[in-house]
């Protein structure tokens, strides 16, 4: 495994990971009933996590240099473009530019209407942005999820490649040796 692939993997797993944490909110808003409790357990949940105190709040600034990690690790592999960077990276590259989109296009405008909603949105409005913000977070641990297999698929296929290949080689020279061994025999069944 190179630098590339740690970058991307590192990358996946810290946003699986935050996303793991948010699926504690995120599975009672979308797959039990929507109570009060739940309602408001998800509410404060993403108002503290939108509004962290200062020690934390290069948060948005920390997310956003991982994605772009993310981003170039996935860039620089695909750079070798050979069959597997093609299909591997080029798979896990538009699951995870399609995951970021999700993020910028879902979950940052959810977030500020659940943690700062303007004067006219109403209760509703913001139980709708947490029912939305907690299918796109569903959605990308689905696409990072995919990033992860397409990882592994790379990597196996890899291993496969190189271990035929040395036994191809292993044959190849074998047969070699053979041919050897019979020229010489035959050559010296002639100087008799």
């Amino acid at each position: 495994m190179g630098f590339r692939q740690a970058a991307v993997l590192s990358a996946v797993s810290f946003f699986l990971g935050v996303l793991f944490i948010c699926l504690n909110v995120d599975y009672r808003v979308l797959f039990t009933p929507l109570t009060e409790p739940v309602i408001r357990d998800g509410l404060e949940f993403y108002a503290t996590f939108y509004q962290s105190p200062p020690a934390i709040k290069a948060r948005p600034a920390l997310l956003h240099a991982v994605m772009g990690v993310g981003i170039i690790g996935l860039v620089g592999k695909l750079h070798r473009w050979d069959e597997t960077a093609m299909f591997f990276d080029g798979s896990s590259l538009a699951a995870y530019v399609f995951s970021v989109a999700v993020y910028l296009a879902v979950g940052v405008p959810a977030s500020r209407a659940i943690a700062t909603p303007l004067e006219e949105h109403t209760r509703e409005d913001q139980i709708e942005a947490l029912r939305v913000l907690s299918a796109g977070n569903t959605i990308i641990i689905v696409l990072l999820g995919l990033v992860l297999v397409l990882q592994a698929g790379e990597e196996y296929t890899r291993r496969v490649e190189a271990r035929e290949v040395a036994q191809a080689a292993e044959k190849t020279a074998k047969t070699a040796a053979k041919d050897e061994a019979s020229t010489a025999a035959s050559e010296s069944k002639k100087d008799r």
